[in-house]
Order: C-alpha cells, then sequence, then structure tokens
C-alpha cells in the first residue's frame, strides 16, 4: 500500500488563527496527506505563529526552535510571518514563511519539503473538511483584517483591512458543519459587528434567496439551523442592539464577547477606542432588560500609558456596574510597531501588577454573584467531556464558551457522551463554574 507523507502541526494562537490551520490541513488531507501527532514522525513540520504581542512573538519562535531541534524540516505562518527578518535571524534553517491566511504559500512549501504521493484509496475528504475542535463545536470565521487603528494593535499591519466573506459561502459553510454533528457555532472574526460593511453588505443568494452581509440577518440565518451560535469578537457599534431581541427569543445564545479594553474615556481616546462609555453602561442595563439572560464576556487593558489611579477605579466600577459575567485581563505590553510605545505615562511593572489582581479579584466577585443566582434553575447544557473514572460531566451552558469560560459539572455518566444536550438543574456555584444534577 502506498505511504502518505506525513505533516506536523503546531497551531498557536487565538480561534482566528486555529480556522486557519483547519483550512491547511483541510487542503493538505485532500491532496493526500496525513498528519502526525509527534515530531519525530512527521516529514515536515508547520508552525502556525502569534505575532500580536511581544510574549506572543517569543513563544512562537521558541516554538520555532523547538520544531527544528525535533524535527528539523519546519515551515512557519500565521501572523509573526509578517516579520521574515526576525524569524531568519532566530531560526536560519526554516523552509518557508509566511503571513496569516497565505493557505496558498503554506501548501505549496510542504510540496516543496515533502511532495505528495498519490492513493486513491485514500484521498477522501470529509465535505465539512478536518476539524481541529470536537466534533460538536466549530469555529466560523466570517471575515478577514480589521478597519479599526487601535494604537496598541498591530492586527491591521499583520492581517490587513476588513475582508468579509459573502453570506451565502458563510451560511452554506454552517449548514455544512451542522449536518457533520455541530452544535455549536462559534461565530468570529477581528470584528464581527463590523461584518459586510466593506463589501457595502452585498446581496449572495443562499439556497435561492438573496441575503444582505449584514450582522443582523447573518445571526437570523445562523440562528435557523438548528445549532448553538455564539457570538465572539462583537465591536459594541449600535447595531448590536438589533441582536440582542434575537437572544431573547432563544434564536441565538444570550451571549456577547465584547472587547471594551477599558471604562475611562481619557485611556480609551488614548487606545483609539469608542470613548463614551456611559452611553454603553446605559445599552447594556438596556439590553439586560430586553434579555435578562445574557452574559457578557470582555478582555480589559491594565496599566496602558496615562492610566491614572482614577481611570482603573473607573473600570472597576464598570466591571461591576455592567455585570461583567466574565473577564480576561492583560497587563499593558509594548508591542514592536505599535503607536502607544510612543505615548508618556508608563506604568512601572510594579503598578501594573497590583492593578491586574485588583481587577481579577473584582471580576471574580462579579463572577461568583452573577452565577449564584442561577442556582435552582433547569437549563441545558452542552457536554464537552465524560469522565467515567471521575464519575464526572463536564459540559457547558449557554453562558460559557470554550476553553476561556467556566464549565458546569454533573457528578454522572450514565448514559452521557461528548455533544449531548441535556436538561440538569443548577445545584451549587463557586467562583466560574456551576454545578448541577441531571434531570430524568
Amino acid at each position: 500500500m502506498t505511504k502518505s507523507q506525513k505533516i506536523g502541526l503546531v497551531s498557536l494562537g487565538c480561534p482566528k488563527a486555529l480556522v486557519d490551520s483547519e483550512r491547511i490541513i483541510t487542503t493538505l488531507r485532500a491532496q493526500g496527506y496525513a498528519f502526525s501527532p509527534n515530531y519525530h514522525g512527521a516529514d515536515a513540520v508547520i508552525v502556525n505563529t502569534c505575532g500580536f504581542i511581544d510574549s506572543a512573538k517569543a513563544e512562537s519562535l521558541e516554538a520555532i526552535g523547538e520544531a527544528i531541534k525535533e524535527n528539523g524540516k519546519v515551515i512557519v505562518t500565521g501572523c509573526l510571518g509578517v516579520e521574515a527578518d526576525l524569524i531568519r535571524k532566530t531560526h536560519p534553517s526554516v523552509l518557508a514563511i509566511s503571513g496569516p491566511h497565505q493557505y496558498e504559500e503554506v501548501v505549496k512549501a510542504v510540496h516543496e519539503a515533502a511532495p505528495p504521493i498519490a492513493n486513491p484509496y485514500v484521498d477522501l475528504m470529509p465535505e465539512q473538511g478536518l476539524k481541529l475542535t470536537p466534533r460538536h463545536y466549530s469555529y466560523l470565521k466570517i471575515s478577514e483584517g480589521c478597519n479599526n487603528r487601535c494604537s496598541f494593535c498591530i492586527i491591521p499591519d499583520i492581517r490587513g483591512d476588513l475582508v468579509s466573506r459573502p453570506i451565502a459561502s458563510v451560511l452554506y459553510e454552517a449548514e455544512r458543519l451542522v449536518k457533520a454533528g455541530t452544535k455549536e457555532l462559534l461565530v468570529i472574526s477581528q470584528d464581527t459587528s463590523a461584518y459586510g460593511v466593506d463589501i457595502k453588505y452585498k446581496k449572495s443568494k443562499f439556497h435561492g434567496q438573496e441575503i444582505e452581509a449584514r450582522f443582523l440577518s447573518l445571526s437570523e440565518h445562523l440562528g435557523a439551523l438548528g445549532a448553538w451560535v455564539r457570538l465572539h469578537y462583537v465591536y459594541p457599534y449600535p447595531h448590536v442592539d438589533t441582536v440582542i431581541p434575537l437572544m431573547a427569543e432563544g434564536k441565538i445564545l444570550p451571549y456577547l464577547d465584547i472587547p471594551f479594553q477599558h471604562a475611562s474615556t481619557k485611556v480609551l481616546k488614548a487606545m483609539r477606542r469608542p470613548a463614551n462609555q456611559d452611553k454603553t453602561l446605559d445599552r447594556i442595563l438596556k439590553w439586560r432588560k430586553i434579555c435578562p439572560d445574557l452574559a457578557i464576556r470582555s478582555t480589559f487593558i491594565v496599566g496602558f500609558p496615562g492610566e491614572s489611579e482614577s481611570d482603573f477605579e473607573m473600570l472597576l466600577n464598570f466591571v461591576e456596574e455592567a455585570g461583567i459575567d466574565r473577564a480576561g485581563c492583560f497587563e499593558y505590553e509594548p508591542v514592536t510597531g505599535a503607536q502607544s510605545n510612543e505615548l508618556e505615562g508608563q506604568i512601572p511593572a510594579e503598578l501594573k501588577k497590583e492593578r491586574y489582581e485588583r481587577l481579577m479579584e473584582k471580576a471574580q466577585q462579579v463572577s461568583t454573584s452573577r452565577l449564584k443566582s442561577r442556582i435552582g434553575r433547569t437549563i441545558q447544557v452542552l457536554v464537552d467531556e465524560v469522565d467515567i473514572e471521575a464519575k464526572q460531566t463536564l459540559a457547558r451552558s449557554k453562558w460559557d464558551a470554550p476553553d476561556v469560560d467556566g464549565v458546569v459539572v454533573i457528578n454522572e455518566t450514565d448514559n452521557l457522551k461528548q455533544g449531548d444536550f441535556v436538561q440538569v438543574k443548577i445545584t451549587d456555584s463557586d467562583e466560574y463554574d456551576l454545578y448541577a444534577e441531571l434531570i430524568e
């Protein structure tokens, strides 16, 4: 039997990079390649890098070095790929370097490093492509790039301006994923609520129906596919208000991942973010009136240049008043090429660390309170993992995204399997997780 060439893959960074990795391996699998779970069994290794902040760059360079040491034939792609000189200087033996979503260049480099071997018996591809996530949930990337010019961010320099996919293309992909067993669609991009702006909301045909490429119409049609739909990286433009009724009606999940970054008008202006946080708080309170079950996840940056104690106190108050269910926090870190590097008022490392700890303490208090209020409720959850030995099942509620949020712990495993939807009654909670019993 003909032996297939085997490729190793190291995928770093955010879910958007993960989708890039999935597209690469789908293309390679269609061309007859197999994949190795370790370095030593691979004929070549692809490292899909992250280059957002300097610590991520360091992690990517370390991963490249490890792949070179363990395998030797290494192809680099992803966000750090735009800094080819840095990669070559650190690791001169890499075979090829390409930037984000340059799939053709990656495949070309693989062909040169490990030429494909045709085999009609194994060159088969599932219609939905290959995935790096469990079968029951999938990331759905709706666009590339970003039109915003935040002072701390170099993503537009790396991934370019916003390029939205035609809505029919997105919907047909989502439909294929659901038919293949996906129970949850996680909608991602750099700026999800800007979807369609660059193509002037151009219509395309989905099952014969002309549909505009708008954030609302996308949400409506995804919500009709019969899977959970979770919205990530939603910039709080005014038209985001229009999807809240869909959440209240149960058509999409009552969940918004909004990277607010801060709450002080002064700091937001320095970040080049929308600066009227008072109106944002009013909108959140209105959203919660329309959809009381709404969960909001956000990320914040502490220690941004010029951040005063009063600015930081505003942030603490915002987290509490807005009831931010899930909060991630980063200490400000200079990024090579970012305009914020030139700002005055750089914050000492010790103070950044102190503010980080205070914010996470506040976020934990808010999370604890909001989760406690759900005790006694009966809800639907999606099973992620069944641990027979521990006699425990880990699931997620409509308020929890995979990997970044909490879980629902069920002390039962009988007749449960990954990807099941089940009804449970919430019996307890802690800072981040819910505990529940199965409803027969």
